[in-house]
């Protein structure tokens, strides 16, 4: 992939003749540092310009290596590289963390965006990983990923049985040397099962551990398996990450309901179709209100059981995760969103039928306990998603118009959305790209661009009946038009002009 054509989006110039003071890399440079872990000698150097460079320069650097012919593929691989080796996912796989946790949807953002801004999403994830990396050596006094200890590597035919017994154990080392292996060894599809499973297990870090599974992967896609050793010895280490306590000696809150619904998956042995159903649909939404972990998974698993389709079932998840935003526009029910993206996409991606409908269970136990962190948090609301209407007696709206009205009333902008919407898809597109855009231009945190990519994603697969009101609820988290332009954004085009 080579780099846009800039001349259409980027009007501002900067002089890059501090550049000049730059140090080159050289050969002895690109060499391997015995302390740390090893990655593809191709991309070394590259890593290691992202990792040296100073933050306020890094911009201006890369920019003047894309002028010269480097491509985006390679930027993308070396910026996640960079973030699994200098930023430790501890004390929890989030905050500084999101520096790995977002490449893949600042990668998504792009794909998804005009072809001459794609370089907007990822010049923000580098200077966000520069913030990361700061933080890092404060927090974590510095850790750096060290080579795998190969004297404690199993053999290829043993690695996937000591991998297992090791997470189900949370026993670090030995997950670390047989992730390695596992790596080296066997196929992205079978260790995509065994991730999901383990990802998904418990509720730990409010979803990352499923959504580092699935944008780990999306984006080993993209840059090549080549590069997954250390990306996979990173998400090993996250998903083994708790409290203190070991969870296999213990029988702790956060791990309850994926012991269960692993169980019940286990015994659902025809597979569900993929259909909707909207009175299925709000029956979830209406229970979502109020059961438990417990009980959302039951009504899940009876409609399985019936045969009324996974799709049925999802769709009254994504609605009800929408609510809670509407609820509490906040941390915690954005994540339910996010979590739920993961969730799917390990569902339609798993060659598993088990593993497909643990997903589904495990997505439907993780939305009451979404509701029940709300609460601890602030005051929340009681909005019905169900409730949004077309404001049909006024003028229809343009997108611009439902952004505006954003920036001074989410309610009001999410019932002028359901009057642009109206059921059409062109409608619907038109309001994600504008919603797009501005997260190019105003995103400051790696929240937004997680949330955006994921619900526009949701939003082009879900049933067309829910959609609508799905992306009016997504509001309650995008930018409006009011909001202030990224620094970030105002760099990267001084740089790229």
């Amino acid at each position: 992939m080579t780099s846009p054509d800039r001349r259409s989006f980027l009007t501002t110039s900067a002089s890059l003749a501090f550049l000049a003071d730059l140090p080159s890399v050289s050969a002895q440079d690109a060499k391997p540092n015995p302390k740390l872990v090893h990655l593809d000698s191709g991309i070394e150097p590259l890593v290691r310009v992202i990792e040296d460079t100073p933050r306020e320069k890094l911009l201006e650097e890369m920019a003047s290596r894309i002028k010269k012919g480097l491509a985006y593929r390679d930027v993308l691989a070396a910026l996640l590289l960079a973030g699994v080796r200098n930023v430790e996912p501890r004390p929890s796989v989030g905050f500084k963390f999101h520096a790995v946790l977002v490449v893949n949807s600042a990668h998504q953002a792009a794909m998804a965006g005009p072809a001459n801004e794609r370089w907007l999403p990822l010049f923000w994830a580098l200077d966000n990983f520069k913030a990361s990396q700061a933080r890092n050596i404060v927090e974590r006094d510095g850790w750096r990923m060290k080579p795998v200890d190969e004297s404690k590597a199993p053999s290829p035919e043993r690695a996937r049985e000591q991998f297992i017994s090791a997470m189900e154990d949370w026993d670090e080392e030995r997950a670390d040397s047989a992730t390695a292996i596992l790596a080296r060894t066997t196929q992205p599809g079978e260790l995509f099962d065994l991730y999901a499973r383990f990802g998904s297990r418990d509720f730990r870090s409010i979803g990352h551990k499923i959504i580092f599974v699935a944008n780990a992967f999306r984006c080993l896609e993209v840059i090549g398996w080549h590069h997954a050793e250390p990306v996979l010895r990173s998400l090993s280490y996250a998903l083994l990450n708790h409290d203190g306590k070991n969870p296999s000696k213990n029988d702790l809150e956060p791990d309850r309901p994926g012991r269960r619904n692993l169980e019940l998956a286990a015994k659902l042995k025809a597979p569900a179709p993929n259909r909707a159903d909207p009175k299925v649909t709000a029956t979830v939404l209406t229970e979502a209100r109020t059961a438990s972990a417990n009980g959302l998974s039951d009504l899940a698993l009876s409609h399985l059981k019936e045969r009324a389709g996974h799709r049925a079932v999802w769709d009254g998840l994504f609605l009800a995760g929408g609510e809670l935003l509407m609820r509490q526009p906040g941390i915690v029910a954005l994540h339910s969103l996010t979590t739920l993206n993961a969730l799917h996409y390990a569902a339609r991606t798993t060659s598993d039928a088990t593993t497909r409908n643990y997903m589904l269970l495990q997505g439907a136990a993780f939305v009451p306990l979404f509701r029940e962190a709300m609460t601890s948090r602030d005051k929340v609301g009681d909005a019905k998603i169900d409730a949004l209407f077309d404001i049909s007696d006024s003028a229809r709206p343009r997108a611009e118009d439902v952004f505006r009205t954003l920036s001074k009333d989410k309610r009001a902008a999410a019932n002028l959305a359901m009057t642009f919407l109206a059921g059409d898809a062109g409608h619907a597109k038109e309001l994600m790209d504008e919603g797009r855009r501005l997260i190019f231009l105003k995103g400051t945190d790696a929240h937004d661009y997680k949330f955006s990519s994921a619900i526009m994603e949701d939003a082009e697969l879900i049933s067309p009946a829910v959609r609508d009101r799905f992306l009016a609820a997504s509001l309650f988290w995008l930018k409006g038009t009011g909001a202030a332009d990224s620094p970030v954004a105002k760099r990267t085009r001084a740089a790229l002009a």
